[in-house]
Order: C-alpha cells, then sequence, then structure tokens
C-alpha cells in the first residue's frame, strides 16, 4: 500500500488512517465483487450442459450472456446516480438482494426466452455495483492511495474464476441429485451468499467518513478534512456537472480503452471453460485447470497497481497491460495443446485485470461531484456495450461459423491491441495541447 504523505501532514496519523480503513472496507467489497462477478460468469460452466438441455446455440448463448450488458447499460448511470444520493449502504444491499434472487432463479429457466429475459434483468440489477464501488473508493481514500486499492477490490474477478470455477465444476456433477440438473444446482448455490451478504452489507457499510463510529474522532476529522481538500481542488479546476462528464472527450476515450479489456475479461470469464474443456478436461480438472491464469492475474495486478501509484503514472500502465493482453489472446488463439492455451491466458488475463485499476484512477483526477459519478458509470456503460455486449455475441458467432475458438481470439486480441493504442495516444494529445493527460501529473498538493 502506498503511504506518502501530503507535505506537513501527519505521517502516522495518515498511515494509521489509511491502514484502518483498507482493513474495515477492502474485505469485504472484495468479497462482494467476488459474488459479482461470479454470479454474472457462471454461466459459463453452465453453458457447457445446460445449452443441449434448453436448446441453445453457441450462437444463441451468446446473445445471452451479452445481453446482460443490455440491462446494465441501461441503469448503469442512474444508479449511480442514486447510490450518490440515498448512499452506498442502502443502496448496494438492495442491488445484492436482487441480483442473487435472480441469479437463482436463472436455475428454472426453460429456452432462449426465459434465459435471455432472466439475464437482462440481472444486468439492471448488477448495473449500479462496480461503478458505484468506484465512486464509493473515492470517498473514502485520498486519489495517492487509489490505484492500488482499486487493484485490491478488482482482484474478485480473476479471484472469482479462480476460486469459483473449481467450486462451479464441482457443483455441475450434483447432476440428477433431487432431480435437479447440475447446472440447475450451479446458480441455486451461487445466488444464495449474495442475498445474504447484501443482507449483512445494510449493517456493515458507512457511507461517508464522517459517519465513520470505527474511526477515532482524530482519524474521522482527518480523513474528512483530506477528501473535504480533494474536492475542493477538483472543484477549482474539473468539471462537476452530469452535462460535463457527458460531452467530456476524455471520458469517450476511456471508455474505448476499457470496451477492449472488458471484451478480454468476458471473453475469458464466459467462454474460458468452453474453450479449455475441448482438452478432454472432466468438470472438476475444467475448474482447476482454468483457475490457473486468474491465479497468475491476482499477484501480478496487484504488483503492478503499486508500480502504478509509487510512479504515479496511469497512462503507460494501462497501455503496456492492454498490449501484453492482446499477445496473449493472439497466443491463446495459436494454442494447439493446453499448456500453450493456459501460458496465453495467463499473459491475457494479467493484462486485462492489470490495466484496470490505473485505467479507473483516471476518471477522478479531472471529474468531481456528479461529474464522477455519471462519467465513472457511462466508461463503464460505454465500455460494456462493446465488451460485454457485442463481445461475447461475436465470439458465439464465430465459433458456430469457425467450428472453433481461434476466430474469437483473434477478435478478442484486436479489441486489447486497439486499446493499447488509444491509452498511448491519450497522454499524447494532452501533451501537445499543454495539458497534463489524467494519471500522469504529481499528486495533487
Amino acid at each position: 500500500m502506498s503511504t506518502t504523505p501530503v507535505p506537513g501532514a501527519d505521517a502516522a496519523l495518515e498511515t494509521s488512517v489509511v491502514r484502518k480503513i483498507s482493513r474495515r472496507i477492502t474485505p469485504f467489497i472484495i468479497v462482494l465483487y467476488f459474488l459479482s462477478f461470479l454470479n454474472r460468469v457462471n454461466v459459463g460452466f453452465a453453458g457447457l450442459t445446460m445449452n443441449h438441455d434448453i436448446g441453445l446455440s453457441q450462437a444463441m448463448f451468446g446473445v445471452g450472456a451479452g445481453i446482460f450488458f443490455v440491462g446494465y447499460i441501461a441503469a448503469g448511470m442512474p444508479s449511480n446516480l442514486a447510490l450518490q444520493r440515498v448512499g452506498a449502504r442502502r443502496w448496494i444491499a438492495l442491488l445484492m438482494v436482487l441480483w442473487g434472487i435472480l441469479s437463482a432463479c436463472t436455475a428454472f429457466v426453460t429456452g432462449s426466452s426465459s434465459f435471455y429475459t432472466l439475464r437482462f434483468l440481472l444486468g439492471l440489477a448488477e448495473a449500479g455495483f462496480f461503478p458505484g464501488i468506484i465512486l464509493y473508493l473515492s470517498f473514502w481514500f485520498p486519489a495517492r492511495h487509489r490505484a492500488f486499492v482499486t487493484a485490491m477490490f478488482m482482484t474478485a474477478a480473476p479471484l472469482s474464476n479462480m476460486i469459483g470455477s473449481p467450486i462451479s465444476g464441482a457443483l455441475m456433477n450434483l447432476n440428477g441429485v433431487a432431480g435437479l440438473h447440475g447446472w440447475q444446482w450451479l446458480f441455486l448455490v451461487e445466488g444464495a451468499p449474495t442475498v445474504l451478504l447484501g443482507i449483512v452489507s445494510f449493517f456493515f457499510l458507512t457511507d461517508r467518513p464522517e459517519d465513520a463510529q470505527w474511526l477515532a474522532p482524530a482519524e474521522r476529522r482527518w480523513l474528512s478534512a483530506e477528501m473535504q481538500r480533494e474536492r475542493d481542488a477538483k472543484a477549482a479546476q474539473s468539471r462537476t456537472s452530469v452535462w460535463a462528464a457527458v460531452k467530456d472527450p476524455r471520458v469517450l476515450l476511456l471508455a474505448l480503452v476499457y470496451a477492449g479489456t472488458s471484451t478480454g475479461l468476458y471473453a475469458i470469464g464466459i467462454w474460458a471453460p468452453m474453450i479449455i474443456h475441448r482438452f478432454g478436461f472432466g468438470y472438476f480438472e475444467l475448474g482447476l485447470v482454468n483457475a490457473i491464469p486468474n491465479l497468475f492475474a491476482v499477484v501480478t495486478m496487484v504488483l503492478w497497481a503499486r508500480n502504478s501509484d509509487r510512479t504515479n503514472e496511469r497512462r503507460l500502465h494501462v497501455a503496456i497491460a492492454c498490449l501484453a493482453a492482446g499477445i496473449g489472446m493472439l497466443l491463446a488463439g495459436h494454442a494447439a495443446s493446453a499448456v500453450v492455451m493456459i501460458v496465453g491466458l495467463s499473459i491475457a488475463n494479467f493484462g486485462i485485470n492489470a490495466a484496470k485499476p490505473p485505467l479507473w484512477s483516471m476518471p477522478t483526477q479531472f471529474l468531481s461531484g456528479s461529474a464522477a459519478a455519471a462519467g465513472i458509470a457511462l466508461i463503464n456503460a460505454m465500455g460494456s456495450l462493446i465488451g460485454g455486449t457485442i463481445g461475447p455475441m461475436v465470439i458465439g458467432r464465430l465459433r458456430d461459423v469457425s467450428g472453433d475458438y481461434s476466430l474469437g481470439l483473434y477478435f478478442v486480441s484486436a479489441t486489447l491491441l486497439v486499446s493499447a493504442v488509444l491509452s498511448y495516444l491519450f497522454g499524447l494529445r494532452a501533451r501537445r495541447g499543454g495539458v497534463h493527460p489524467a494519471g500522469d501529473t504529481a499528486p495533487t498538493r
């Protein structure tokens, strides 16, 4: 964790406060995001037998996987603005209970129509969680600590695949127990904890530092003053209205960069079990093998984010990570053996996950207030439109047309390489205009 204090500040107090809020908030939101990501991508394991049971082609499955993001996009910005108005504690609790119930109900789909409907509703319910947590972290952590804590939060995505894959594989082996298919047990068992944790979050989360009775009075005063100082500094030089965020070209550019990382994230999260399954693994063994690239990503993305905070550099950390991810996807597309496939997916997993923490540290450096809430939600929504909706559909269609997944992996590689170029050009454009690019500035003093 970065603990570099601002000049003149009480370094010991800052270190104590950041450590305390990290221990209180970070593990809990990691668990919440773990469940969020698991509930949206466990369909990849379920599809191994569900598709046959309810009559879905690969293309139809891709549509169902992607339609999640239609609801996700539609509700993203309103949900984030609602969180800012009613508070994270109430809003996140409500969302989790809703999406946990909807995820469990997916166990009872009978065909494409019910599958599409529940995926759409699940997207509506989950829409506010991820951008809401990104906004929530900006209420609690000074900017100079934010990439690292964002990385810790986002380890939940690869952790979800790493830990969830063997669990999902084991649940698939419950086929026939109590008259249910294995994929039905998967949705039921993995949906229930989300509802329970949603209830817990209502009592556990704290909306703002000034409400944190678990901090000492001096710690609460310091943190509230520090976050207010940051808000005041940003208000003097940044955009604060919703409309300002919508029309800011930097928001659009970051959304395009995020689209490539989202395409890669959901290609691996949804399709990797089916891609690896062709090498002849059983369900549980498949879950263990699928965990390897995610274990690699968990370790490397945290180190990458720590270096981003240490150097206070964001742009190149995003560009290099996206480049690595694109190369990894190319390697996976060429793979003729399970070993080469896992190496390619490991490199891709590193790049996809490592790019996100420095990327999400960028918008709150030039947006604040309602503009930050709207801008984060807009980046998430626009990126998800391409990466989450179009990506799975294209992969499914290319699989039906070509008979294997290579063309789909090449498509994903191309989107990641475009993200690398756009991230690199983002900084060049800003410098040529005489403006410091977001994330390449010195820490706000």
